[in-house]
């Protein structure tokens, strides 16, 4: 019998052809994965979510406060979300997502965390541009300050899924961002790549930051990998 191969969804976006799609490892028989590409490349999977994970495992480490109220940016399939509402000090998590398909995959069932997020009343998803948000005023509904911003959207600060979003990553840009933060607050950011560039840029504003690389094994083309998290605390 042929392995799974199944396209959940293939849709027109802002950003170009999203698909959602499920399918049976050749090379891992009974393992079934999902993945999502834009324009055919390849943008996430469920088989190594190890950095989106960290990402948030790591905010909340800097972070030592108790009811934490999170920003995340893009939903994704899931699993940065999911990891912030793992932490028993997490009161909320936010998702802002862009594209309206992906927040109906997490409406029909088919995100692999769908569940556990729609489960948890300490989760939200809202519909828009989290750029947009982030560099705007903050303080008021319904944008009132946080104590962690997440962002796993571009694939790195010089390689972003659309022009519109180069702005968040200068000077003036995360200075508009910090403004969104609580006293003490926590912005993470994901990238595929280290950045020097955005990581001066990031200390400029917010002084002493971390980067952490999260080395991870792509066992299904035998290649070493690395994604980069940079995070810096707000002390207002």
């Amino acid at each position: 019998m042929a392995p799974l191969f199944e396209v959940l969804d293939l849709q027109d976006t802002a950003l170009g052809e999203l698909c959602l799609r499920r399918r049976e490892l050749v090379s891992r028989p009974g393992i079934i994965i999902t993945e999502v590409t834009l324009d055919q490349g390849f943008l996430m999977s469920s088989y190594h979510t190890e950095s989106e994970r960290r990402l948030a495992e790591f905010a909340l480490e800097m972070h030592p406060g108790e009811g934490l109220s999170v920003l995340v940016g893009g939903l994704g399939l899931g699993y940065t979300a999911h990891a912030a509402l793992a932490s028993p000090r997490t009161a909320r998590v936010e998702v802002v997502e862009l594209l309206e398909p992906v927040m109906a995959w997490l409406d029909k069932g088919w995100l692999p965390t769908g569940e556990a997020l729609a489960a948890d009343s300490r989760f939200e998803v809202v519909q828009g541009d989290v750029y947009a948000r982030l560099l705007g005023a903050p303080g008021q509904a319904p944008n009132p300050k946080t104590d962690i911003i997440l962002i796993d959207v571009d694939h790195a600060p010089d390689e972003p899924l659309d022009d519109s979003s180069a702005a968040f990553y200068t000077d003036a840009g995360l200075r508009a961002v910090a403004q969104h933060l609580n006293p003490g607050g926590v912005l993470a950011v994901w990238s595929t790549d280290p950045n020097p560039r955005f990581e001066a840029t990031l200390r400029s504003v917010f002084g002493p930051i971390e980067v952490e690389v999260v080395r991870w094994w792509n066992d299904l083309i035998d290649v070493d990998k690395e994604d980069t998290l940079f995070a810096a605390r707000w002390q207002g």
